[in-house]
């Protein structure tokens, strides 16, 4: 297998891009490999490593349907939902607590906090 070529940070050649770059051009990779690296020294750790595609490979973003849209709503309620008392938060349960902040915190006589 042929290494793939290294550049230094900010100095890619034009005709490469990074996945958020293809993105923000509306582009996707579309299952090409990746072409080749960027390396951005740091002292004291190992160099930041960012992949690169070739944008004359890359494809259009695939549009969203209207069942995506579905998926993506239920999929961001369902993260609403408090798995303790099963009550819509308000917010996205942190994964942290993996609770409402209610649940996590229960007042000083057992209560579910102040709301």
């Amino acid at each position: 297998m042929a290494a793939l070529p290294v550049y230094r940070w900010r100095l890619a050649p034009d005709g490469y891009a990074t996945r958020r770059q293809l993105r923000a051009r509306n582009l996707r990779p579309g299952g090409q490999d990746v072409a080749a690296q960027l390396e951005r020294p740091r002292r004291r750790r190992g160099p930041l490593v960012a992949y690169l595609y070739r944008v004359d490979l890359a494809k259009p973003v695939r549009p969203m349907t209207a069942a995506r849209w579905a998926a993506l709503a239920k999929a961001n309620a369902a993260r609403r939902i408090c798995p303790r008392c099963r009550r819509d938060a308000g917010y996205v349960i942190p994964t942290s607590l993996g609770t409402c902040v209610p649940c996590a915190y229960p007042g000083p006589d057992g209560s579910e906090g102040n709301t």
